[in-house]
């Protein structure tokens, strides 16, 4: 199974970089976690739908086929630790593809949103987007763990 991060927006400081690789490449050979960005639009004198359809199709186009698609909504479900840890181990069995949807700054295209097959919020804080792609690769890595009885996270 893989997991995959779909990410509006090319570049992110070296620290989020290094701090996103470094839990990435703690995922055992079993659930592989990548990261494919996806350019976010030239923002100019377009209109918001505008905007956010062509960021839509840019990220319609980086899905896999028959994935499984979670985008994270400031408006989604608030999980726990250990409920992210219940899903993961839920979509392990599933053995589906996920994608994990990180909208642009102006978010996602509302069709979109709604038509994914899950809507979850890493936070009640507004976060930057390198911060939220580091925050959910490390809860990913986190949930992985608990399930797997590794010592990383204590209760």
């Amino acid at each position: 199974m893989r997991l995959l991060i779909v990410a509006v927006g090319q570049r992110i400081p070296d620290w989020a970089q290094s701090a996103y690789d470094d839990y990435a490449k703690r995922f055992p050979p079993e659930l592989r976690v990548e990261i494919k960005t996806v350019r976010t639009e030239t923002r100019g004198s377009k209109t918001l739908e505008t905007l956010l359809c062509a960021e839509r199709d840019r990220i319609q186009a980086a899905l896999p086929r028959g994935c499984r698609v979670v985008v994270l909504d400031e408006r989604g479900t608030s999980l726990t630790t250990l409920a992210l840890a219940e899903q993961l181990r839920g979509w392990q069995l599933d053995a589906i593809d996920v994608a994990l949807v990180i909208g642009g700054p102006d978010g996602l295209e509302p069709g979109f949103r709604a038509a994914a097959h899950q809507r979850i919020r890493l936070s009640d804080l507004t976060l930057p987007h390198a911060l939220a792609r580091v925050l959910l690769v490390e809860q990913l890595y986190r949930a992985w763990s608990i399930n797997a009885g590794h010592p990383y996270h204590r209760e």
